[in-house]
């Protein structure tokens, strides 16, 4: 592969300034080290890539900061060049306004910092501008607490929602907090209006919610003493395709002998009321209608419902709204079936109680009817059946505090319905905010019940909240940086649902205390070409330097960058800055901690000698790359300790007679000698046994001391080696070592070594197996003893047999004898002659 000819191979051989990330990537791969931000084939290739190529990449001015380059903070990131713009950078930052505070060399922006880095560079506290956001709680009534039956309060004496008003003073990044509780009162005042689909599917539902005033007002009364009620209806428009506009069909739209009554899009039969009896008479003189298409109408009625306050009745209570229906529903975009392209436009066009616009706009959109709903705190309940039941749930889920209830095919369900939606609706809450100004933000944190706590989107609401609980939310305000007009803006934060809600005044801190204070066209800014504003000159405009001393069309001239030159050279400002009216401004640093100074910006504070890899030592500060130490501290890295008690030696001589104190370190005349006072000695003798008990209990826990091996034996550095082969010898380091061989109680060896190292700490190795004298080996001698006894049994019972052998054959061999000599056998007698004779027939064939 041709690396040059990939563009990080060709970026890299020409010399083009990499993309940081890349230069990163490069580097950690040359480095040998795993990046995440690279694939497995990238690594590859940076890998194969020729060693020449990358060492000229790196010498070309690819470096990387990554991760391990301290990053700059808000304040100096802002170059801010006055108070104002400097606070609104970030709560961390402040403005130095005294006038002597700039060193020579640095621009006005370097007043801005965070506040420790200002008082770290001398600016006093006094003169450091830092404004704080403050919180003033303007109302703050109680909720209200009473029992139902007590004395009856009007809606407006109910609070249910503390504090009601407050002001809040925001500085940019700095949040302001307060505390917001809500309480659900008891025998809280309810409006619910009844909007019922008349369609034709709908008429025997019709002839059960005739009763329902009666009905539900005594079920309601179980809740609230205050409870009214109203009644609404809606079809469909009243324009084709969605209903017959035959004069026939738009006196009776149904067919056969049912007597319907004209089609109509919404209409409001019922104010609000707290008589029930009235509702059922009104209610039971509806007559049903009919439309041609499935979909109704019932988001022009939502609509008109939630727009018209005031002829539907609303108090600001809870305010419910049961929608009724057996189909589903158009939306915005369906008008255009009928001709209608306008818009709905959100307001009320009732007119007799009708909805007579319902031709001329169009469906409102679910957002639209969201929105309306939210404004005017109106909770819905969808009374569907069971067949819509999915639809109606996916809208429950884009309209907040909603709910879904099955309705039976008949509506006889309906009070039970009504009342389980109410329960569940009025148990939860859920914070909402206006329309928050350009840069601020809101973040809740909730406390439910049950010590629940909750942040983010679930941090707006909790559940499950019964009559009298009390829940409390955080709520935490910020704004980054300022609005454009600086003007206090105002916010309001409710319970969905609810009318009660807090408002909140926005007031932004935009400049600093000092800014009052400035003087326009003033002297100090050369001649009255400035504001002096904060200990600086805020410039006119066509004016820049730090006293406004020159044209903007005349900072670049000959004359001026040869007044920028250190001894007539060539580098403007050492190359670590600009010339600006014939003086230099340093540049700034990504580190906010390391600064360019000086006339020519010659000098800076992170280019002085280390020692410990700390600037200076960490006991000096780097002015002008040369280190300033602290008091007893000297040497170019400030790393020579003027403290002479470190090489005080326990015999109260300085160096214990046998070296000299340099830097706060005893430097021994004698090499045997070593330690920080020059008082061990690991080549001499008795250091063996000196050492014996500590390094037996801390490598074997054995010994005398074993029981009090960590208060006594913690001096030195123990490590372990598998045998004495292992041990470092004389001529392996450059300090002497010690070889000891000790015994212990059980007659056993270990061996070890002991010694100071150049860093002044004792070491001492030791072989991690003791050495002791062999014992006799049990187990084969009780194997040979039980395999003697044994062999001995054995060889007993074969001699027993072998002559038990030849005992038998001996006397076997008697008895034949024996046998041999007898005159008669045992199987015929002698003396005895037989009485039978036989005679054989000659002739006899043997047949």
């Amino acid at each position: 592969m041709d690396v040059t000819s990939s563009p990080w191979g060709a970026a890299a051989a020409t010399g083009a300034r990499l993309p940081p990330d890349l230069r990163c990537h490069l580097l950690h791969t040359y480095n040998s080290e795993p990046h995440p931000g690279l694939s497995s084939g990238q690594v590859t290739f940076l890998m194969n890539m020729d060693l020449k190529l990358i060492l000229m990449s790196i010498l070309l001015g690819l470096f990387c900061y990554c991760n391990a380059q301290k990053e700059g903070n808000e304040c100096t990131d802002a170059n801010a060049r006055y108070c104002g713009k400097c606070i609104q950078a970030g709560a961390k930052c402040g403005w130095c306004k005294d006038p002597d505070f700039l060193k020579q060399g640095e621009t006005v922006s370097s007043r801005c910092d965070e506040v420790q880095s200002l008082v770290k560079r001398g600016c006093v506290e006094a003169m450091i501008e830092n404004p704080k956001g403050d919180k003033k709680v303007l109302k703050n009534k109680a909720v209200t607490n009473r029992k139902k039956g007590a004395e009856k309060l009007k809606p407006e004496d109910i609070t249910q929602i503390q504090p009601q008003k407050l002001s809040l003073t925001l500085r940019s990044g700095q949040p302001q907090s307060f505390e917001l509780k809500f309480k659900r009162a008891e025998d809280y005042p309810i409006d619910l209006y009844y909007l019922m689909d008349l369609s034709y599917s709908m008429k025997d539902d019709l002839e059960n919610v005739k009763n329902l005033g009666t009905s539900l007002m005594l079920e309601m009364s179980k809740i609230t003493s205050d409870f009214r009620i109203g009644f609404g209806s809606f079809v469909e428009k009243t324009v084709m395709p969605y209903i017959s506009t035959t004069p026939a069909k738009l006196l009776n739209p149904c067919t056969g002998d049912q007597n319907c009554t004209s089609p109509f899009s919404y209409k409001n039969v019922l104010k609000l009321t707290n008589d029930g009896k009235r509702f059922n008479t009104l209610v039971g003189q509806q007559h049903i209608s009919g439309n041609l298409d499935s979909p109704e109408g019932g988001f022009d009625a939502i609509m008109q419902v939630a727009v018209c306050g005031d002829h539907i009745g609303w108090r600001n209570v809870t305010r419910l709204l049961v929608f009724s229906t057996d189909a589903g529903f158009h939306f915005a975009g369906d008008g255009k079936l009928g001709g209608i392209v306008l818009p709905n436009d959100g307001k009320c066009h009732l007119e007799n109680n009708v909805y007579t616009m319902s031709h001329y706009y169009d469906y409102p959109s679910i957002a639209h009817l969201v929105q309306k709903l939210s404004d005017n705190n109106i909770q819905t309940i969808f009374a569907v059946t069971e067949e819509f039941q999915p639809v109606y749930q996916e809208l429950k889920n884009l309209i907040p505090k909603s709910a879904v209830g099955t309705l039976s095919a008949n509506s006889s369900n309906v009070i039970n319905l009504i009342i389980d939606a109410y329960n569940s609706l009025s148990s939860e809450v859920i914070l909402e905010n206006s329309k928050l100004p350009e840069g601020v933000t809101i973040a809740y944190t909730s406390r439910c019940k049950n010590g629940v706590v909750s942040k983010g989107e679930n941090g707006r609401k909790c559940s499950n909240i019964s009559i009298g609980d009390e829940v409390t939310f955080n709520i935490s305000v910020t704004s980054k940086g300022c609005p454009k007009q600086g003007k206090p803006e105002t916010i309001k934060i409710k319970p969905l649902g609810f009318t009660e809600e807090v408002e909140i005044t926005l007031n932004f801190i935009c400049e600093c205390e000092c800014h009052n204070d400035a003087i326009k066209n003033s002297e100090l800014c050369h001649f009255g070409n400035g504001t002096y504003e904060c200990g600086a000159c805020k410039c006119n405009d066509g004016r820049v330097g730090r006293q406004c001393e020159c044209s903007s069309n005349d900072v670049a001239t000959e004359d001026m960058d040869r007044t920028c030159r250190k001894d007539n050279g060539t580098d403007i400002c050492s190359n670590n800055g600009e010339c600006v009216c014939g003086t230099c401004e340093c540049k700034k640093r990504d580190n906010p901690e390391e600064r360019y100074s000086g006339q020519y910006c010659e000098c800076d504070n992170f280019n002085c000698d280390r020692s410990g890899n700390k600037l200076c030592g960490g006991h000096g500060s780097c002015e002008c790359r040369v280190c300033v130490c602290d008091p007893m501290w000297t040497g170019s890295a400030c790393d020579c300790s003027l403290d002479n008690s470190t090489c005080m030696a326990s015999n109260k001589q300085m160096c214990n007679g046998r070296g000299k104190c340099e830097c706060g370190t005893c430097k021994c005349d004698d090499p045997k000698f070593q330690g920080p006072t020059c008082e061990t000695c690991p080549t001499c003798p008795g250091v063996c046994a000196e050492h014996k008990e500590c390094v037996q209990c801390r490598a074997f826990g054995t010994g005398e001391k074993k029981d009090k091996c960590k208060e006594e034996c913690d001096d030195f550095t123990l490590i372990k080696v598998r045998d004495r082969d292992k041990l470092p010898q004389p001529n392996d380091a450059s300090y002497p070592v010690m070889h000891c061989k000790e015994r212990d109680a059980n007659d056993c060896w270990f061996y070890y070594t002991f010694a100071v190292n150049n860093d002044t700490k004792k070491e001492v190795h030791v072989v991690e197996t003791l050495d002791c004298p062999s014992g006799p080996d049990i187990i084969p001698i009780v194997a040979g003893v039980v395999a003697g006894i044994v062999l001995i049994g054995l060889a007993l019972l074969l001699i027993w047999k072998l002559l038990m052998i030849i005992h038998d054959r001996r006397e076997f061999a008697k008895f034949e004898k024996e046998k041999m000599n007898a005159k008669w056998d045992t199987g015929e007698n002698p003396i005895y002659k037989s009485a039978v004779t036989t005679v054989i027939n000659p002739k006899y064939e043997g047949k």
